[in-house]
């Protein structure tokens, strides 16, 4: 029974072998199962140990970064949950947004890197900043009062797709937002969303959409969706920042007397 030992099973579990209590096969299956757990463990401790070293965190901060490592998959999940409840609840906000929240959620791999880790931590911080849910909570009325409203096209993902080729354009060649050359990108696409939503195209509809990009263009929306990206190892999505902020600043631009 040597192998069993130097296998790592002690000297009671290998007694109850030899009394064939249980068989070899049993504590073999048995002690695998928590060689896993150990496993899982160990990794999840060195990613951390990484993550550290490499932020130059503080006692206190590590002492969060290991807390938050080690929680479950459900606890993850019903984190991220509370604060997409407590951000859109009771609201009827874009419901093809809220799902998309919703079926987003945060996969710590077994076996994670250190950047995974030190997402997954600010993701958790992020969720619990109030500050930050008071923005989303904002944006998400937003979206509920446009909605009463009337806002019920599902066209939102064609018409960022719409800003950022056009604006991208612009961006590309350098034209400045305040400048004469910007003034045909914004009318442009002024005409596409007044077409979308069966508006006038006047300086009711540019101040209200320059009210729509604001309220959505907190940065650390993005960065959420960032994190995301980094944890549950999916390609980083391009900032959409720079197209959203040239664009606001068009229209202000065009807005001033």
């Amino acid at each position: 029974m040597r192998t069993l030992r130097d296998l790592g099973l002690d000297l009671a579990v290998i007694r109850r072998v030899l009394d064939r209590e249980v068989s070899v096969p049993e504590v073999a299956a048995a002690h695998a199962d928590a060689l896993d757990v150990q496993i899982r463990t160990l990794r999840l401790r060195r990613a951390v140990l990484r993550a550290v070293a490499k932020r130059g965190s503080t006692p206190e901060e590590t002492d969060l970064m290991h807390k938050l490592a080690k929680l479950s998959d459900d606890e993850r999940r019903r984190l991220v949950t509370d604060f997409i409840d407590d951000t859109f609840g009771g609201l009827d906000a874009n419901p093809e947004f809220v799902d998309m929240m919703r079926s987003a959620m945060p996969e710590l791999p077994d076996d994670p890197e250190p950047e995974q880790v030190a997402a997954w931590v600010e993701l958790a911080e992020l969720t619990q900043d109030p500050d930050f849910r008071a923005a989303v909570r904002r944006m998400a009325e937003h979206q509920a009062a446009e909605r009463a409203q009337g806002d019920t096209t599902g066209l939102h993902h064609d018409l960022t797709e719409t800003v950022r080729d056009r604006v991208g354009q612009a961006l590309t060649a350098g034209i400045a937002p305040d400048s004469a050359e910007a003034v045909p990108v914004v009318d442009a696409l002024a005409a596409r969303y007044a077409q979308v939503f069966g508006r006038a195209d006047d300086t009711d509809l540019r101040r209200w959409l320059l009210t729509r990009l604001e309220v959505g263009s907190d940065p650390r929306a993005e960065r959420y969706w960032h994190l995301l990206s980094v944890i549950n190892g999916w390609p980083a999505p391009p900032s959409l920042a720079p197209v959203f902020t040239w664009f606001m600043r068009a229209l202000r631009a065009g807005l001033e007397p």
